[in-house]
């Protein structure tokens, strides 16, 4: 069955493709924003700003450390950036320069990495940005958004550019299901509920979103009343909405397309062991890299599936 299937939910564009769209029509009203990409905008859907405003394009190739560092010159005379390569070259291969001409500035620069997590498939692991979430929030001020489908990229990709101050965002490769039909209200930092639930919390962001409203549909088929959040940012965390989950619901799972250490499990358990602690579960890539295959074939051996958030969510219920 696909994702999303039993939620009703119907198949959409990639997150990476809504953002070029939206970065394309946004690009007109927005006169200071500018692109510099490392030579992979047909992967990273930067190439349809780039035709249609080559005069604030600037390829800088294969070499994602002068990408970030050319992007910091940019921003502090003025211009916002938009830094777009892989999630993984980006974060690291560049992780000193983005801390260095980036973050411990305070420029406004956009950094958005693609391809990020195992769904890129066939690529392989060593283009699996799966630490990248992990990176962006240890860098103080960058705002990290993680976005669940077309409609809320589009979304965070207008909110990205208006926000003052350097920001991460991540998107993927395959095709999601489609959450937001009727649009997405989208903040910074404000998390966004998608179903109400009593006994337990998923708390997901990116693909596993509409993931874990599967899971919440085999839930209440056992009579487990589940509450569904889009965390899209991560840092700064929803830390309202995570109390109030722990404190109204028996439990918390945590579902991601990243490793266990570092991402949005850790900042949400972070939030409840200082504010309101709570059972919690995770369904994440773990503590191992991946390999090449296919996608869903990859969700399926690393347990990033609905399968595995019930699983969870009915574990912690049955302690």
């Amino acid at each position: 069955m696909a994702i999303g299937e039993k939620s009703g939910l119907k198949t959409g564009a990639a997150t990476r493709d809504a953002f070029g769209e939206a970065l394309a029509e946004l690009g007109g009203s927005l006169p200071e924003v500018v692109v510099v990409d490392a030579d992979v905008g047909n992967s990273t859907r930067t190439e349809p700003f780039s035709k249609k405003f080559p005069e604030r394009s600037f390829n800088i190739g294969i070499a994602e450390s002068n990408l970030v560092s050319v992007a910091g010159g940019l921003a502090a005379s003025g211009k916002t950036p938009v830094v777009a390569s892989f999630a993984c070259f980006l974060m690291c291969n560049a992780y000193d320069q983005i801390r260095m001409s980036v973050a411990f500035p305070g420029l406004n620069v956009k950094l958005v990495g693609s391809h990020a997590g195992i769904s890129i498939g066939e690529d392989g692991p060593s283009q699996m940005g799966i630490e990248d979430v992990a990176l962006a929030c240890t860098l103080p001020g960058v705002a990290v958004i993680v976005p669940a489908d077309a409609a809320s990229t589009k979304a965070a990709t207008a909110a990205m550019l208006s926000h003052d101050g350097p920001t991460y965002l991540r998107l993927g490769r395959p095709k999601v299901p489609a959450i937001y039909t009727d649009g997405c209200d989208f903040e910074i930092g404000r998390s966004i509920q998608l179903r109400d639930g009593s006994d337990v919390t998923l708390i997901a962001n990116g693909l596993m979103v509409a993931m874990a409203l599967d899971a919440a549909e085999d839930l209440s088929a056992k009579g487990i009343s589940a509450r569904v959040i889009d965390m899209h940012t991560v840092s700064p965390i929803d830390e309202e909405a995570i109390i109030r989950a722990a404190r109204e619901t028996r439990g918390i799972v945590v579902a991601e397309e990243h490793l266990a250490a570092g991402g949005l499990g850790s900042a949400v358990a972070r939030v409840t062991a200082e504010h309101a602690p709570v059972k919690m579960g995770f369904v994440n890539v773990g503590n191992t890299y991946a390999e090449s295959g296919d996608p869903d074939g990859l969700l399926e051996k690393y347990g990033l599936t609905p399968e595995a958030i019930t699983t969870a969510a009915a574990g912690l219920l049955s302690e």
